[in-house]
């Protein structure tokens, strides 16, 4: 693309994301979600509510609106044992082992939360992107690093299931 402004190389991170996410759950069992390679280590299906769960925790945040969990009943559609503010982080292996989901659940959660992501998103300009989000820093958080830390996060987790999967084959 020519000419693209700040978000819309964050739109096409989040794109990237999305397609990866499709990758590692097209043609996967609930069996092999749950797989792990060593004791404590993090499972498919923890991975990608966990990079999801961040990306929809993290983008209401910003946005001032509710989180796709909460507000369209994930919550309670996935029944997890952990609080609804739950997203993962710092949970022990034992907490992680118990997201156990459908391949279609989690896909249902990740397009959900990637579309409000999307639609936050497309409202922005580059000046938005200054906007201070978070003061306990040092510096502050802008939206722009806010939002690329997103999206390098979910790349992260994402590599880390597409590895798992292709352990798993």
């Amino acid at each position: 693309m020519v000419g693209m402004n700040a978000s819309e190389v964050l739109l096409d991170g989040l794109g990237r994301i999305k397609d990866g996410v499709h990758g590692v759950l097209d043609g996967i069992d609930e069996e092999r979600l749950g797989l792990t390679v060593a004791p404590g280590a993090n499972t498919i299906a923890w991975l990608i509510w966990h990079l999801t769960r961040v990306q929809d925790a993290q983008i209401a945040d910003v946005a001032d609106f509710d989180q796709v969990w909460i507000r369209d009943g994930w919550y309670e559609s996935f029944a997890l044992p952990f609080d609804k503010e739950a997203t993962g982080y710092g949970q022990s292996p034992e907490q992680t082992r118990r997201v156990v989901a459908e391949p279609g659940q989690l896909l249902g959660y990740y397009d959900a939360t990637h579309d409000a992501s999307v639609a936050y998103l497309t409202t922005l300009d580059d000046a938005d992107l200054d906007r201070i989000v978070d003061e306990r820093w040092d510096p502050p958080v802008t939206l722009g690093v806010r939002l690329v830390s997103i999206v390098d996060d979910d790349a992260k987790h994402l590599g880390q299931a597409a590895y798992l999967r292709g352990l798993h084959l």
